[in-house]
């Protein structure tokens, strides 16, 4: 029979998957009544912003503004019960609409049903890779996007929006495939007298509140307080009737329901890459944000049940009549300093949401579209990442000129080419730099312990018959032959002649078959000079893969050193060579 101690061992263990798979049960049971209404308070706060951002966004991306509210309600709901992190906010996001729009309103070609009807496909595409990556545990690939790279990109995706926004901003339209032909257009419309001027006073007026909030008043919502002072102004004044003022018009009242979108394989075929973008911007900034927020609440996340959690999240906000949603790197803050202590504020400003649909959708009727579009730019600007440019300009050019080709691969090849450049960049540096690590010859420099590279320290002593050899990365297929030459070319540039190669290894993780191979090659190569080789610091994993390859054998047990100063002992009592000969 099982023991009592065994049977709460698995009890805890049953809590355990439990919580990790529905982390609102640990929640709810580690729960403070005092903190109740500070997560009320915060879900009220949390409504300020959630209503114009979904809204802006919606518009944005090419949708009625209603989808925006659809798609601020149930992934605040789905992420409340499946995520980890305690006030991390989901929804509609600046860093999304530029890649939903480029995907959808092609295939749409100026149809809003088909274009809501392919954004909940997206969705549900979207949501169902993020969860197999979680699934997979592969949350790591996150870190194929250098901050480099993500900034290029989201600098590329915060200039494409800008500018889309722009027309909307001064009262007219544009229908443009690319950047470039955007702004013509946007430059013909101005010459040609398009500008409302009225929708131009108001959008500017809208920009000039939110950023003054941000700068004079920043506990107050920019957002909310611009959204709500151009709405008065339009139905006191009835601008939309006498100034002909684009206004969002009355919105269907209800909650959203239950829709199970359906396209053609074609369709699907087509809104794939999109969803394969989305996906990687969505987890990349739900990895970061998510972390962010744990390290300052002193908890942890699990980045794969993240994953799983905002994939569930855009499933069932395709299913409900929304659209793609990630984390927010705007209204989580917004949380946090109301004061929210749980998912419970995420949950209250749902709900608020809901109810607003449901007894006053008449209330934002006459929002005009000139200021949505300014909630949009104002967005925009907090995307761009100048002073990171001039960071890496400063202190890494190479990667600055790297950030730089994806902002103009973004912005001028279109939003998802640009996506998966950056990817395709990001890998292929990581194959350069492994390709052609950094190779050093060491030797004794004064006043220093051990043996440091001589191209740092040109005063650095080389001993005479040894050439020291450091390799730093693992020994594979793609850079075997470049480790044979570079061996070779420092036994032809050392000073005197050579009788022994010692490879510092420390650095080595790794040595396949194709890489072993090589080695045998160089070892018959040296061996034919008279020139022996030997290790040191080779990891033990390392030396088992040697060992397995038949090439510890080959070599001697005696050409394996713990460290780099035994190595040279044993070289220098071999040669009878004496410390004082040299080392002075």
């Amino acid at each position: 029979m099982p023991s009592p101690q065994s049977d709460v061992f698995a009890h805890k263990n049953r809590q355990a998957v439990w919580n990790h798979w529905l982390p609102v049960l640990a929640v709810l049971r580690g729960y403070k009544l005092p903190w109740l209404f500070s997560d009320i308070i915060a879900g009220f706060a949390l409504t300020a912003i959630l209503v114009p951002a979904g809204m802006g966004y919606a518009a944005a991306s090419g949708l009625p503004v209603i989808y925006g509210l659809y798609a601020s309600i149930t992934p605040l709901l789905v992420y409340a019960v499946l995520g980890h992190s305690r006030i991390l906010i989901l929804g509609p996001d600046s860093g999304l609409i530029a890649l939903i729009a480029a995907t959808i309103l092609p295939l749409a070609a100026g149809d809003a049903d088909k274009a809501v009807l392919f954004a909940g496909v997206l969705a549900i595409l979207s949501g169902a890779l993020c969860i197999l990556v979680g699934l997979c545990k592969f949350a790591f690939i996150t870190d194929l996007l250098s901050k480099p790279i993500r900034s290029g990109y989201l600098n590329g995706i915060a200039i494409t929006v800008l500018i889309g926004q722009l027309p909307k901003l001064l009262g007219f339209s544009v229908k443009a495939d690319n950047l470039v032909e955007e702004l013509l257009l946007l430059y013909v419309g101005i010459l040609a007298g398009r500008v409302n001027n009225m929708a131009c006073a108001i959008g500017v007026s809208s920009l000039v509140i939110i950023f003054g909030f941000k700068r004079f008043l920043p506990k107050i919502p920019g957002v909310l307080a611009a959204v709500i002072m151009a709405t008065l102004v339009v139905s006191y004044f009835d601008l939309a009737e006498n100034f002909k003022l684009a206004v969002v018009g009355s919105l269907p009242q209800g909650l959203p329901k239950l829709r199970i979108p359906v396209v053609s394989w074609d369709e699907a075929n087509a809104l794939f890459a999109g969803a394969v973008a989305i996906a990687l911007v969505s987890f990349a900034d739900m990895s970061v944000l998510s972390r962010t927020f744990a390290l300052r609440g002193g908890y942890q996340v699990n980045g794969n049940q993240e994953l799983i959690a905002l994939g569930a999240a855009n499933i069932v906000a395709g299913l409900f009549q929304g659209f793609c949603v990630t984390s927010s790197a705007s209204r989580t803050p917004v949380a946090e300093a109301a004061g929210a202590k749980t998912q419970l504020a995420a949950v209250v400003g749902a709900l608020c949401v809901g109810a607003l649909l449901i007894f006053a959708p008449n209330l934002l009727k006459n929002v005009p579209h000139a200021a949505l579009a300014a909630v949009v730019i104002s967005a925009c600007t907090a995307l761009l990442d100048i002073r990171g440019l001039s960071r890496l300009y400063h202190l890494r050019p190479s990667e600055f000129v790297l950030s730089l080709i994806c902002l103009f691969a973004v912005a001028l090849l279109g939003v998802i080419q640009g996506i998966f450049l950056a990817v395709v960049l990001a890998l292929l540096i990581f194959i350069w730099r492994a390709w052609h690590p950094y190779t050093a010859v060491l030797g004794r420099v004064n006043g220093m312990k051990g043996y440091h590279d001589i191209t740092r320290h040109p005063e650095g002593r080389l001993i005479p018959g040894l050439v020291i050899f450091r390799w730093d990365a693992p020994l594979f297929f793609a850079n075997a032959e470049i480790f044979h030459e570079q061996v070779l070319q420092a036994v032809a540039a050392a000073p005197t002649v050579t009788k022994r190669v010692l490879v510092a290894a420390e650095p080595v993780t790794d040595v396949d078959i194709t890489a072993a191979d090589s080695l045998t090659e160089l070892i018959n190569t040296l061996q034919q000079a008279g020139i022996e080789l030997c290790f040191a610091e080779m990891k033990g994993r390392v030396k088992d893969q040697i060992k397995l390859y038949g090439l510890y054998g080959k070599l001697g047990v005696g050409n394996f050193f713990p460290t780099i100063g035994q190595a040279v002992d044993d070289y220098l009592l071999d040669h009878q060579i004496e410390w004082k000969d040299w080392d002075e």
